[in-house]
């Protein structure tokens, strides 16, 4: 224990001193992103578990083509999804009927990812949710509101793919 009071005590002395502040972590941008992606992923994870599906069931079926399909290979890229946590996706889709598996006719070494009826059923029920939470969100802010978010989303964005967040010294910068 007195440990533990020596560098809790030493802590508030550097605080104190050296004035750092610790930030309001509900005024911290990416606190505000995580928490916002949290609240989301659960709202449409309780939907999907209404129709036996999760929401990155949901998202797959989203962004297979309809009518042509989707080479599997291109779906972990398109959706920013590791390839093993996209396998293990397909497969449970796969058990539920909800897609299947076709050599690619172009590339017989790959497969095209198709959606069985069920499965177009579902993503119809899918795009629904979506409409109805972006619906919502458009009738309860401004349309100034929608495009400043959109426009900060964007620069957050940029930022990062520039690798302009962080220097090659951070440690002179950090904190």
């Amino acid at each position: 224990m007195h440990n533990f009071l020596s560098i809790y005590y030493a802590c508030i002395v550097n605080f104190h001193i050296f004035e750092i502040r610790i930030m309001d972590k509900s005024k911290s941008i990416d606190h505000q992103l995580r928490a916002t992606w949290q609240a989301v992923a659960k709202m449409y994870n309780e939907q999907a578990s209404k129709h036996d599906s999760t929401m990155a069931m949901a998202f797959v079926l989203l962004n297979i083509d309809i009518e042509e399909g989707t080479p599997s290979t291109a779906l972990g890229p398109l959706m920013g999804m590791e390839p093993t946590s996209l396998s293990r996706i397909l497969k449970s889709m796969e058990d539920k009927s909800l897609i299947l598996r076709e050599r690619n006719p172009e590339d017989g070494r790959s497969v095209i990812i198709k959606l069985t009826k069920l499965g177009k059923e579902k993503r119809e029920i899918s795009k629904g949710h979506v409409y109805q939470f972006n619906n919502k969100i458009r009738e309860s802010i401004t349309e100034k509101e929608m495009q400043t978010f959109f426009k900060v989303t964007e620069i957050i964005n940029k930022l990062i793919a520039d690798k302009k967040i962080y220097s090659t010294d951070i440690s002179s910068k950090a904190v």
